[in-house]
């Protein structure tokens, strides 16, 4: 074993995790994305949930066949038509918040028109914004619904998807103005909803039935969130994309799109929980009293060649006398999962929801992995240093100085030991030469000079050990919070989330074209500023070291900053940064503590000879 063994195989098991994130995750994301892209051009009709028989003396769920048009469910053979056609064509209260911008139906009272207005399709201000919510009759219809479900045995008449429902006054849904919706049956059954809304996406729902009939009535309150067909999903294994709720005692469920397929139906009978549908940054969910029992389902439809998903609740009966009113309360929260607003560090400012309402684990919505006491941290940090530069680019700088503070005295060993390996090196070299055919007596002097000078021989992997955490900690944050979705740095970096959009290959946008195109090998051709300034601060941290008297030490050495930097040009800029100036603190560090350990500092030696060598 030679003194630089245990530095390369830190680099080497570094390598080899990196490797694997790139084939296991980023090639079949793109596969996915592939497909995914071919089967939503196959999407030529809106797929409405068939319905089920209700059984005797059973709680009915929405979407069952107890009423002409069922709860969740759109008409069959419904013609696809543009969004701004499937607007017009039923009458609408309009909402108007700082950051939703929509409507909400008054055929059917759905809440299924909604706009972030705050978040774009692109780092373009001018682009789109994102459309969270679309109306039946659209290509991808996603909405919720609110109302009650007759129990088994009533025939009253009940409000479905075809009812029209009058407002009760004019004027716009705002935070400050609800509006009232009201619908008679004929019958004695008289249905009145409240929708009031904040400045956040927290719509309440507050459904009455008065009855002035000849009979009492039982009704279930119930609540849905619909979706039809699978929506393109990033495709990555550390991110959930589908079904989700934190369902009582039962913890958290998540059902991706395939899982639930299936299923096919799911049932929880919980109490203190919450459902929905989260996407990438987006995300809409049911949120009951947290004292209400539910009959919680996630359900999966097919029809025809796509699916229906579905997420709904029942809550207890509700038995409405002659002359009485039932009352059921809703919430719904559809809008960004923005850290503060869902619910993340109630200490640090960000209860949001969760802790306003007194929600289970509503912050568990953004998907912070298993790694979630690193992962947490760190995006915390981040925010925190944002307050105050406004950019998050330096809030990364900021985090990794302050990384590199805290594991400072380990770090401080590790690069010790390394400098006092680099000064017994001619005694390693005389072993090699007094030994040339004994590899094990090599081994077994090796480790003598090593006791007597007091040196641990896998020290030089801690500092490569300690980044790796912190590397995947960096990357679950830059890739799943909406925070850093768009962030921009400085110059060319319009979005940390994104890769480096310059390119070697084509001159760095001289050249009009885009070289990840070329079939095969074209995503291998992305090859950006930062990824490079990256893979240099690495060789300069290799040219540190002595030149390894191997050969095949030599190679590896010489070759590992080309591979990561073709590895890491895919990365969002935000980790290539962050690795990028990591390896500039680690040569500046690492130069302290050798010189401070009588050590020569060898990098200009070893890069003038590698140029020397060259031009020779």
């Amino acid at each position: 074993m030679t003194d630089n063994r245990n530095t390369i195989l830190a680099v080497i098991l570094s390598g080899l995790v990196l490797i694997a994130w790139q084939y296991f995750y980023n090639m079949p994301q793109m596969e996915k994305q592939r497909a995914q892209q071919q089967a939503q051009t196959e999407l030529q009709k809106t797929t409405p949930q068939p319905a089920a028989s209700a059984t005797p003396g059973a709680a009915p769920q929405p979407g069952s066949a107890t009423q002409p048009a069922t709860p969740g469910a759109s008409q069959q053979g419904q013609p696809v038509v543009g969004r701004d056609a499937a607007l017009a064509a039923s009458p609408r209260v309009k909402i108007e918040t700082p950051r939703i911008a929509g409507s909400i139906s008054l055929k059917g009272g759905r809440v299924d028109d909604i706009a972030l207005v705050q978040f774009r399709e692109t780092v373009d201000p001018k682009s789109p914004p994102i459309i969270l919510y679309s109306p039946s009759g659209t290509a991808e219809p996603y909405y919720a619904e609110f109302g009650w479900v007759a129990a088994t045995g009533v025939t009253a008449k009940m409000p479905d998807a075809q009812t029209v429902w009058q407002q009760d006054g004019s004027g716009s849904l705002t935070p400050s103005t609800p509006v009232v919706l009201k619908w008679d049956n004929g019958e004695g059954l008289t249905f009145r909803r409240t929708i009031a809304v904040d400045d956040h996406y927290l719509f309440t729902i507050k459904d009455e039935v008065s009855n002035v009939g000849n009979a009492p009535v039982t009704l279930y309150p119930f609540a849905l969130i619909s979706r039809h067909g699978a929506p393109q999903v990033s495709g990555y294994y550390i991110l959930h994309e589908g079904l989700i709720g934190y369902l009582g005692d039962q913890g958290l469920q998540e059902y991706a799109y395939k899982k639930i397929d299936e299923a096919k139906a799911v049932n929880f009978k919980v109490t203190n929980g919450w459902l929905g549908i989260t996407d990438k940054y987006w995300a809409s969910a049911l949120l009951p009293d947290t004292n209400a029992q539910l009959q919680a389902r996630f359900s999966s439809n097919p029809v025809g060649n796509v699916h229906t998903y579905q997420t709904d609740y029942l809550l207890d009966p509700v038995t409405v006398p002659i002359g009485g009113t039932g009352t059921a309360n809703a919430r719904l929260f559809a809008g960004a999962k923005e850290a503060g607003v869902v619910g993340v560090f109630p200490f640090a400012g960000l209860g949001g929801y969760n802790k306003e309402l007194g929600l289970n684990h509503f912050d568990l919505l953004i998907d912070w992995g298993w790694f979630y006491f690193i992962t947490k941290p760190m995006f915390l940090g981040l925010d925190f240093f944002f307050r105050f530069f406004g950019n998050f680019g330096i809030s990364i700088l900021l985090v990794t100085v302050i990384v590199k503070l805290l594991f400072f005295p380990l770090a401080n060993k590790s690069y010790a030991s390394m400098a006092k390996m680099k000064s017994i090196q001619p005694q390693l070299l005389a072993l090699k030469e007094r030994y040339p055919d004994d590899k094990v007596k090599q081994q077994q002097e090796m480790m003598e000079i090593y006791r007597k000078e007091k040196i641990n021989p896998v020290a030089g992997c801690l500092p490569v050990l300690i980044q790796i955490p912190v590397f995947f900690s960096l990357y679950k944050v830059l890739f799943v919070t909406i925070e850093m979705r768009h962030a921009p740095f400085y110059g060319w970096i319009k979005d940390l989330s994104a890769p480096d959009p310059t390119n070697l290959f084509n001159l760095f946008g001289l050249l009009p074209f885009d070289p990840t195109t070329i079939p095969v090998f074209g995503h291998y051709l992305a090859l950006g500023i930062w990824p490079i300034i990256m893979g240099i601060t690495m060789w300069f941290q290799m040219k540190l070291n002595p030149t390894p008297p191997d050969p095949s030490q030599q190679l590896i050495f010489n070759w590992m900053p080309l591979i990561f930097t073709f590895m890491l040009a895919g990365f969002p800029a935000g980790l290539v940064i962050y690795w990028a100036w990591n390896n500039l603190l680690s040569v500046i560090q690492q130069s302290y503590i050798m010189r401070r350990n009588g050590v020569k500092v060898e990098l200009f030696d070893n890069l003038k000879a590698t140029f020397a060598r060259k031009a020779t």
